[in-house]
C-alpha cells in the first residue's frame, strides 16, 4: 500500500472461516516486523495449529524465534484466503481515495475487518430469504452495540 508516495506493508491474520482476526501496518517488511505481527496476534488469539503464509523469509525466521517453525505451511495456493480477504479492502481504500497517514491506515483496517466480518455471508450458499434474514439481524445486532 502507499501512503503519500511511500510504500507501507498490511500484515493481516485470517481465520479457516475466512474472518480477519487482525491487521498491522508497518513501513518494512522484515523479521522485526513479522514477529512483531505474529506475537501480537498469537498473544490475542492463542496458538493455531498451522500458520498458512506465503514464502517470504522474514516468516519463517520469526516463527524459528518463536519456536513455532513446525506449524508453517506453505504452498502455492495455500495462502487464498487471506488474498481474497484484500479484496473488500482493497475496493473501499480505492473509493477513498487511498490513505494520507499510516495512522489513519491502521484504524481504517482494525475496524474494516471487524464491520466485515459481522455483515460478511457467503450469498452463494444461502437462499435470498435466508440471506435477507440474517442480514437483517446483523444490522439490528450492529445498530444496539454501537447506537449512541
Amino acid at each position: 500500500m502507499k501512503i503519500n508516495g511511500v510504500k507501507h506493508y498490511l500484515w493481516r491474520a485470517v481465520d479457516h472461516d475466512g474472518e480477519v482476526l487482525e491487521s498491522f501496518v508497518t513501513k518494512r517488511r522484515d523479521k522485526k516486523a513479522a514477529l512483531k505481527f505474529l506475537k501480537k496476534s498469537l498473544r490475542r488469539h492463542g496458538s493455531a495449529e498451522v500458520i498458512v503464509t506465503d514464502r517470504l523469509a522474514s516468516y519463517g525466521a520469526a516463527l524459528k524465534v518463536l519456536g513455532a517453525a513446525g506449524k508453517r505451511e506453505v504452498g502455492r495456493h495455500a495462502n487464498n484466503r487471506a488474498e481474497n480477504s484484500h479484496l473488500p479492502f482493497r475496493r473501499r481504500e480505492r473509493a477513498m481515495l487511498w490513505f494520507r497517514r499510516m495512522r489513519s491506515l491502521q484504524k481504517f483496517a482494525a475496524v474494516h475487518g471487524s464491520v466485515h466480518n459481522h455483515f460478511n455471508e457467503e450469498r452463494n450458499l444461502t437462499c435470498r430469504t435466508t440471506f435477507k434474514g440474517r442480514r437483517a439481524a446483523a444490522l439490528a445486532e450492529w445498530r444496539q452495540l454501537y447506537a449512541a
